[in-house]
């Protein structure tokens, strides 16, 4: 009896049903990533591309309009931060960092309410609740307790906006916010210079609370309305430009507190 011929696979098992289906597996792992990819929110693009608007100074993102509303806000509590300093710093360093954020953000306020207007955005007219908080702090202290909190406080502030101003400069589309970014980063680094010259920041605390910064990064939060045809009113900060005052030498400041 002569043996019966093996029994051809069929269906998928077949040689032409696996090599359609490994073809169909390689093709689904290829579109797969890109549904996945589509479907993140957090993406830098999503981020980028959120709300944005078209305008005559190029696309404006709610990134950047969030960034204009920050600079604003950091005028109405930093320049009345600079001023108690100016008046209540016990050292010529402490009153010389004052000096920089008066001069500072009144130039910074007059830059951002100009933007926004040629944007037609509206801007806030006082601090956010932490902000006020910060400066119920100022008011409260006195003597070195108050050069202090002053130098540690404003430098974890301006060292939080340092990146958010490098973020929106690497990133705008919009000449008149790149503009202002340029003059924001200018500042930044000037009044991080002239805190730490004061001698009472606290590196090991500031580093500290940077790396446990819950704050949540530009763009996270709900952003601001696009151009309207009325912005509404803003409140100018009535404070003219000073003279640009040198750093104070290094022997002015006093040691770090203990």
């Amino acid at each position: 009896m002569r043996p019966r011929p093996p029994v051809q696979g069929r269906g998928i098992f077949s040689g032409t049903g696996l090599i359609i289906t490994c073809l169909a597996a390689t093709l689904a792992a290829l579109v797969f990533p890109i549904w996945s990819y589509a479907d993140r929110v957090d993406t830098g693009v999503n981020v980028l591309n959120a709300e944005t608007v078209s305008t005559q100074y190029g696309p404006l993102s709610a990134l950047d309009r969030e960034f204009v509303t920050k600079v604003r806000l950091a005028g109405l509590w930093e320049l009345p931060a600079g001023r108690q300093a100016e008046t209540k710093g016990t050292t010529e360093a402490v009153r010389t960092a004052g000096r920089h954020l008066v001069e500072g953000h009144a130039f910074l306020d007059e830059r951002v309410r100009q933007v926004a207007s040629q944007l037609g955005l509206s801007l806030p007219n006082e601090p956010n609740d932490q902000q006020q908080g910060w400066l119920s702090v100022l008011t409260s202290a006195q003597g070195r307790q108050f050069d202090w909190e002053f130098a540690n406080i404003l430098r974890l502030a301006h060292g939080r906006v340092f990146s958010v101003v490098a973020q929106v400069r690497a990133s705008t589309r919009n000449s008149l916010v790149r503009a202002l970014a340029d003059d924001a980063n200018t500042t930044v680094l000037d009044h991080i210079k002239v805190l730490e010259a004061t001698g009472y920041v606290d590196f090991d605390a500031l580093a500290r609370d940077m790396a446990a910064d819950v704050t949540p990064p530009l763009g996270r939060s709900p952003a601001p309305p696009g151009p309207t045809t009325d912005p509404g009113p803003v409140v100018p900060l009535t404070v003219s430009p000073n003279p640009t005052y040198p750093l104070p030498p290094a022997a002015a400041s006093p040691p770090p507190a203990g």
